[in-house]
């Protein structure tokens, strides 16, 4: 339309413009900013939550990686731990933790009278429980390493229970003492000038990473060591089984198998494996691993066949999605070329998905790392003291894992295990996000653009 056709008396601005949005248009640019401002509006919710979470576990757990200690000094009397004198092992081991739990009370008593410290109404209950049951088996144990130790007076620095742990952490207070029987006023008073006379102190606490579960009583003394160690063996039984097996079949079933039936119903069954809840794999490996084939319970070999079983599709999904992303022009030019089948495939198509692949090996890797159902049925809650041995022989032996680990500390009474466990779900997070990182850098570094 030009002027000359504009009909007599119309305005040439009456015209629609470009430039001018009519109602219609107004209306949709509204619609698009809603819509952006919805998604944002999400992400930020989504942030902020994840930091609170990322807040709470921290505050919660961060208290596991510091303990209080007691330094006080210990004579070890020949005369109780060694009566012949001979230093012969398997003597020593014949001396119970009650003879070193009674030195520890009489050098705790000895460090008190020296320092002058008077309480009132302090019971000698409150003294003898000021420290750790487990202090009097961490000293045994340091005597039979070296005993040449006996007859010396030794500087030690032992564990103090977990009410006076938790004082210092800001669970105890001494209205809440009061009314606990595991310990009293008094008690956080002959601790409070045990600190103020430099013997008491709260440090980092490295053996939380190192030592083995400790029982309802000790919670103080309580570490990951064993599910750490567990995680470890069975992400090794996942990463040899499901990788190699996961990989082949995804490039048989995406390269070599002919689409037909058969394999359109592989195929359905891998994508509903991916979808069934993980506790039907642990039914699954109770009843064929342990029921059936006879395997122990608790032990990491049986733990890393479920984790597998459960991981293969996963792996097979992520495998063939990056199979498929490669252009179908790679296996052309190589197959004009004079390559055979095999040679396009393991020569340009695998190089090329091999990001992908990785991503999602580590990926499903991860989300076994995190499994608890599965772990609960074969019995890895079991309490475990002793550490699993090396591989081969360690993967039969009983042990436990970091989620359950978490699982099971948060079913105890005592609220110290309720620290534990979030310093549990700390060392978990670093996993995970160790290995994501992981797959980050090896997708940027086997990446190739075509």
């Amino acid at each position: 339309m030009t002027d000359a056709t504009i009909p007599a008396g119309a305005s040439p601005q009456a015209k629609d413009s470009l430039l001018v949005p009519d109602a219609r248009t107004r209306k949709r640019n509204a619609s698009e900013a809603r819509f952006r401002a919805y998604g944002l509006g999400a992400i930020v919710i989504a942030v902020i939550m994840l930091l609170i979470l990322l807040f709470t576990i921290i505050t919660d757990g961060i208290g596991a990686f510091r303990q209080t200690y007691l330094t006080i000094p210990v004579t070890l009397d020949a005369q109780q731990l060694d009566p012949s004198g001979n230093r012969d092992p398997e003597d020593l081991k014949k001396i119970l933790t009650l003879t070193y739990g009674n030195m520890l009370n009489g050098a705790v008593e000895g460090v008190i009278a020296e320092s002058g410290i008077q309480v009132a109404d302090l019971t000698e209950k409150d003294v003898n429980d000021l420290i750790s049951k487990e202090a009097a088996a961490q000293l045994r144990n340091r005597v039979l390493a070296n005993p040449e130790l006996i007859g010396q007076t030794v500087e030690s620095r032992v564990l103090v229970n977990g009410r006076v742990d938790g004082y210092y952490k800001g669970r105890v207070s001494m209205a809440s003492a009061a009314l606990d029987g595991n310990t009293s006023p008094q008690q956080l008073q002959l601790a409070d000038a045990l600190k103020d006379a430099g013997l008491l102190a709260t440090r980092w606490n490295w053996a939380f990473l190192s030592n083995p579960d400790a029982s309802d009583q000790r919670p103080e003394a309580a570490g990951v060591g064993i599910a750490i160690l567990g995680s470890l063996y069975m992400m090794l039984v996942v990463l040899f089984l499901a990788v190699p097996i996961g990989v082949a079949a995804s490039i048989y079933l995406e390269e070599f198998a002919t689409k037909n039936r058969l394999t359109d119903i592989i195929e359905v069954n891998i994508s509903n494996l991916a979808a069934v809840p993980s506790i039907v794999f642990g039914i699954l490996g109770l009843a064929v691993f342990i029921n059936f084939s006879g395997l122990p319970q608790s032990a990491p070999i049986v733990g890393g066949l479920v984790l597998t079983l459960m991981t293969l599709p996963t792996i097979i999904i992520a495998t063939r999605a990056s199979l498929k992303a490669v252009p179908p022009s790679i296996r052309d030019a190589a197959l004009g070329v004079g390559a055979s089948k095999m040679q396009s495939v393991f020569h340009h198509v695998l190089p090329l998905a091999l990001p992908g692949i990785l991503t999602g090996t580590i990926i499903g890797l991860a989300q076994a790392l995190g499994e608890t159902a599965p772990l609960l049925l074969i019995g890895m809650v079991a309490f475990v003291k002793n550490f699993p041995s090396a591989p081969p022989e360690g993967l039969f032996d009983p042990a436990s894992a970091l989620p359950v680990q978490v699982y099971n500390w948060t079913q105890r009474a005592d609220p110290a295990f309720i620290e534990r466990a979030s310093g549990a779900i700390i060392v978990l997070l670093v996993f995970l996000l160790c290995m994501n990182l992981l797959a980050i850098y090896l997708r940027r570094k086997f990446e190739r653009r075509w």
